[in-house]
C-alpha cells in the first residue's frame, strides 16, 4: 500500500490549529509574503471553534500527521448568492503530486453541494501556473481584472 492510499480526510479540530497555522506560514512563504501572516494561534482557534465560528476546515492526514488542509467559509455575493469561499488549500511540499490536493478540492466541491450553496469561489495568484492548471482540470473560470483591497487591524483601529 502506498502512502497516498493511507491518506484520510477529516474535519479539523481545535487541536489541529497549530499545524494548520504552520502550513499557512508555509503557503505564505511560497506566495512570497511570509510577513503577512499576523493571525495568532489563539485568534485562529477562537475564529474556528469559539462561540461564533466563522471558518471550517478539512485536514488530510497520514498516520496522524497533517500533510494538507482546505479551509473555507460561507460568503454572500450580491450577484450569485451564498457561496463557499475556499480561503486556502495547501499540501505540504514533500507530499505534493500524490493527489492529496485533488482529494481536498473535491471535498470542497461536495461540501458546497451538500450545503446547498450556489457555487464555490477562491483566488489564485496569476504566476502560480501549477495551481491554475490544477483548477482548469475542473473546468473552472479563472478571472482577470479584479484587484484586492484591504485595511489592516491597525488602520481600522486608528480610523477617525
Amino acid at each position: 500500500m502506498t502512502k497516498e492510499n493511507e491518506i484520510t480526510l477529516r474535519v479539523a479540530k481545535k487541536e489541529d490549529c497549530q499545524r494548520i497555522l504552520e502550513l499557512i506560514v508555509e503557503l505564505a512563504v511560497f506566495e512570497r509574503e511570509p510577513q503577512e501572516v499576523t493571525v495568532t494561534l489563539e485568534e485562529m482557534q477562537e475564529a474556528g471553534f469559539g462561540e461564533k465560528p466563522v471558518w471550517k476546515a478539512y485536514v488530510a492526514e497520514w498516520e496522524g500527521f497533517i500533510v494538507g488542509f482546505a479551509l473555507y467559509y460561507i460568503r454572500y455575493s450580491t450577484w450569485k448568492g451564498s457561496r463557499l469561499y475556499l480561503e486556502d488549500l495547501l499540501v505540504t511540499e514533500a507530499w505534493r503530486g500524490k493527489k492529496i490536493g485533488k482529494l481536498l478540492f473535491e471535498k470542497m466541491i461536495v461540501e458546497a453541494s451538500e450545503l446547498g450553496l450556489n457555487g464555490m469561489t477562491w483566488q489564485v495568484l496569476d504566476w502560480n501556473e501549477p495551481a491554475i492548471q490544477f483548477y482548469k482540470k475542473y473546468g473552472c473560470a479563472i478571472g482577470t481584472g479584479w484587484l484586492n483591497g484591504s485595511l489592516t487591524k491597525e488602520q481600522i483601529n486608528n480610523f477617525e
